[in-house]
């Protein structure tokens, strides 16, 4: 600790006139206010992985936990990068990497680490959690020109659950990633880290700039950042902490029930009363705004909205807030929920033409 008081704190890093630097930052715990994986881990395990997956996730949390403070960091990573990714096909992890994690990560940004890192003209961002999980975010809505991560394991485009042979990138494979990122250009200007592992790669910058753990920082605001994060899509809208994703398991039994009685009373019900019938079962629905009725003195007859997720929950919705039939065209509607849907479906292929136009 006495050598890392030596070290100032990142709120003595003059960000002005560093264009042409270069930044080299951790992620959590430096570009992240949040020193944790877990939530994000957990938020991909339940994307691609369902309640089976956050369940065993949560039971070898303990054990990650304690492999990380006792033993080795990279222990308790390789625990949870096995119980998240072991079986997963990797265009899922990267699915849930570019439309889950972008909300997440941008609500827990270091105001002071961002205010540097923006300020740069070339970034990099090094990470012992896999790069495949953070690089869409950094690269996409940050900027970032270098991702440096843990890499993984696949088989035929599914992933083992195993780190490849360069390991977890942790204390002194930071130092030798980042020398190997920069073996033909000078180092960083700016290096920015959050503990005294991270030190190696501090040493080859040339500032050295150290973020303190605070209680209680604001993240920085959203309109902030050089591209607005939208939510495309995800099950959870909350990052999820140990404590959450135990509710969420206590709760998926109750949940289960709810939405069988919910689909059983939906289905069998008109459409003109699904939109108190749904209210009376817990489902709240707020509607903005005056629902468009269908032009009658106009060649062009119908109106079309646009959702954003692909089942048929949308347009239902969407059908009981006019208080009329719609009818929803998507694209892998399963004949099950075409069966049970109370609106008509009708299947969108890119292979036919006619419908397209």
């Amino acid at each position: 600790m006495a050598v890392q008081s030596k070290i100032p704190t990142i709120y003595h890093c003059d960000s002005t006139g560093r264009e042409n630097h270069t930044v080299a930052a951790d992620m959590h715990g430096t570009l992240l206010i949040g020193r944790s994986l877990f939530p994000y881990f957990a938020l991909v395990a339940f994307d691609v992985g369902g309640i089976l997956r956050l369940l065993l996730l949560l039971l070898a949390a303990p054990l990650a936990w304690f492999l990380q403070r006792f033993v080795s960091e990279s222990a308790g990573v390789r625990v949870l990068i096995f119980v998240s990714f072991a079986g997963v096909r990797v265009s899922e992890i990267e699915s849930a990497a570019n439309a889950v994690l972008p909300k997440h990560y941008s609500e827990d940004l270091h105001p002071q680490t961002w205010r540097v890192l923006s300020s740069c003209g070339r970034k990099c961002v090094l990470t012992e959690c896999p790069r495949i999980m953070v690089e869409p975010f950094l690269k996409n809505y940050l900027g970032v020109d270098f991702v440096l991560g843990t890499e993984i394991s696949s088989w035929r485009g599914v992933a083992t659950g195993f780190v490849a042979s360069g390991g977890v990138l942790v204390g002194e494979g930071k130092a030798v990633a980042l020398r190997k990122a920069f073996e033909s250009s000078s180092a960083p200007e700016i290096g920015i880290a959050d503990s005294q592992a991270d030190f190696p790669f501090l040493n080859l910058c040339k500032e050295r700039y150290i973020v303190p753990s605070e209680q209680g920082l604001r993240p920085v605001k959203q309109e902030e950042l050089p591209k607005p994060v939208i939510f495309h899509d995800g099950r959870l809208v909350r990052k999820p902490s140990p404590f959450i994703v135990l509710l969420i398991i206590l709760w998926f039994p109750i949940g289960v029930l709810l939405s069988i009685s919910r689909l059983l009373i939906g289905s069998n019900s008109p459409i003109s009363l699904f939109y108190y019938i749904i209210q009376l079962t817990g489902c709240k629905i707020i509607v903005k705004g005056t629902p468009p009725r269908t032009a009658k003195n106009s060649r062009r007859t119908g109106v079309a909205f646009v959702c954003s997720h692909k089942n048929v929950m949308d347009p239902l919705f969407v059908s009981a807030v006019l208080r009329r039939s719609t009818t929803c065209v998507g694209y892998s509607v399963s004949r099950f929920t075409e069966f049970m849907s109370p609106i008509r479906n009708c299947r969108l292929t890119e292979t036919d033409p006619r419908m397209l136009k």
